[in-house]
């Protein structure tokens, strides 16, 4: 495929097929490795990523090496994970949806872009939460109300900040992707300065007891049940899940950039190399919050909160809501409002799935607090990535495997009998199979007490697993395409 008419779909199927689904041409692609660089960085930079490294350090009773090091695998592995989903929505030009249909079926595809939506949309509520404690901490510092009340774990500031952030977060989306790549490109760098920043003022604080808390965290206490070594995989798998929602759909944004090149560059620096710069950050500022404040702080609100410096509070709070909104917009609003769009592309748009996201994610950060929350943030992050696990597995291996890295786009948006993805009334059984019983493992490796070793690594599982099962049954077809491309 080397020029724009390659990618111009022929015999368009509206039910398959509307501008948002289509092949972007190389032409129309303009991002290279600093917006895929921005693309993690504000992933890794959200409040809850930054709750999630924190709490990491301090959960497992690991020496706090062995967890940094743990992060920074989990790094590599999200960044050789995305790499597989990346390249051939580089190459070809289509999102998720519609790669999907590739080992799911023209129709079969719904399906995992149903799931992968409603685990977006799920996250798009959680973290416009996290995103409002921002714009929060910023009106009750300029505000400073006397005994608030509360109602379902907020207060009336909470809920006016909630609220506030719905709506930009809708009308950023509805200006289009160029304002939503201008977000992230300052936001990302800027999150950086504020915590370092925030890093310096809580090492002076603390003085030299600072080192000597960090002595601690790094001396490990061996307090997990199952050992050191599932510790250490458990620290690995919980962060490779925290990425989970985000590596299925890689294709939905790597389709924007110009070569793979750019792509490879951007996920390196933005994935082991950020996270392990952001991961140490993270433990200083803990392990100085224990210090400073007597008690471990993970929420870097509650942190600049403590602090009581207007300035500085008004800066963080803008830069963590930046950071926060900005990956909520690329990883969970832009990737449903394509999912979606998928389900009837003839009468829903991008715009229309992200206005029907935006509703339906608005209850779930509402009861974030006072229900949700409740289940835990390692349960919850491994259940959410348990259940996308196999679907990951099943067109990672479809596509390289089975397919051997060719696609014919004309099939892909073709609904006729016969056709290449149209299967058996466009589902593919075999693969709805994989999925049905990888799936059931995997989410039961996170709550059955039996399996109770392998809930931290659930997702790695249960994508490896759906691979294996989706090949075996696929098997056949295989052989019968490396046949074709033989005759060629």
């Amino acid at each position: 495929m080397s020029n724009a008419e390659d990618f111009r779909i022929k015999h368009i199927d509206t039910s398959l097929h509307n501008e948002d689904l289509a092949p972007l041409a190389p032409e129309k692609r303009t991002w290279g490795w600093f917006e895929i660089f921005n693309v993690w960085s504000n992933d890794i930079q959200s409040l809850f990523g930054y709750t999630l490294a924190a709490t990491l350090f301090i959960s497992y009773g690991l020496n706090g090496w062995a967890v940094l090091a743990g992060i920074v695998l989990a790094g590599f592995i999200v960044m050789g994970l995305v790499q597989l989903t990346g390249k051939p929505s580089v190459k070809y030009g289509i999102p998720f949806p519609v790669f999907a249909r590739a080992s799911m079926g023209v129709r079969g595809a719904n399906f995992p872009a149903l799931v992968r939506g409603i685990v977006a949309i799920f996250w798009y509520g959680v973290q416009t939460y996290f995103a409002s404690t921002a714009v929060a901490l910023l009106l009750n510092s300029l505000l400073q109300p006397q005994d608030p009340a509360v109602y379902m774990g907020l207060t009336a500031i909470g809920w006016l900040s909630y609220v506030i952030v719905c709506l930009f977060q809708v009308a950023l989306f509805v200006c289009g992707m160029s304002w939503i790549t201008r977000f992230l490109n300052w936001a990302g760098p800027l999150v950086y300065v504020v915590m370092i920043a925030l890093m310096g003022l809580i090492w002076y604080k603390a003085g030299p007891s600072l080192l000597s808390e960090l002595g601690n965290i790094f001396s490990g206490t061996g307090e997990y049940k199952a050992g050191p070594v599932a510790a250490f995989f458990a620290v690995v798998g919980t962060m490779v899940a925290y990425f989970a929602a985000v590596v299925i759909n890689y294709g939905d944004f790597a389709r924007f950039v110009k070569s793979e090149k750019q792509m490879t560059i951007g996920n390196f620096l933005g994935l082991p190399v950020s996270l392990a710069f952001f991961s140490l950050i993270a433990l200083v500022i803990t392990a100085g919050t224990v210090v400073v404040f007597g008690e471990t702080l993970t929420n870097p609100t509650d942190i600049v909160a403590r602090v009581d410096n207007l300035t500085l509070t008004i800066i963080a709070a803008l830069t963590f809501f930046a950071a926060t909104v900005g990956i909520n917009l690329v990883a969970n609003f832009i990737p449903p409002a394509y999912d979606l769009a998928n389900l009837a592309p003839a009468h829903i748009s991008a715009r229309t799935g992200g206005f029907i996201t935006a509703g339906i994610a608005f209850f779930i950060g509402a009861l974030w607090v006072a229900f949700i929350s409740n289940v835990g943030i390692a349960a919850f992050v491994d259940t959410l990535g348990a259940v996308l696990a196999p679907l990951y597995g099943i067109i990672v291996v479809d596509y390289y495997l089975v397919r051997r890295r060719k696609l014919d786009l004309q099939q892909l948006f073709s609904a006729e009998v016969g056709s290449a993805y149209y299967f058996d009334g466009g589902w593919n059984r075999k693969a709805l199979i994989a999925f049905a019983i990888a799936s059931v493992f995997s989410v039961a490796s996170v709550w059955a007490p039996v399996l109770t070793q392998l809930s931290g690594y659930s997702w790695l599982l249960g994508a490896l697993l759906g691979a294996l099962l989706h090949y075996g049954l696929m098997r056949g077809q295989a052989q019968a395409l490396k046949r074709a491309d033989a005759t060629l």
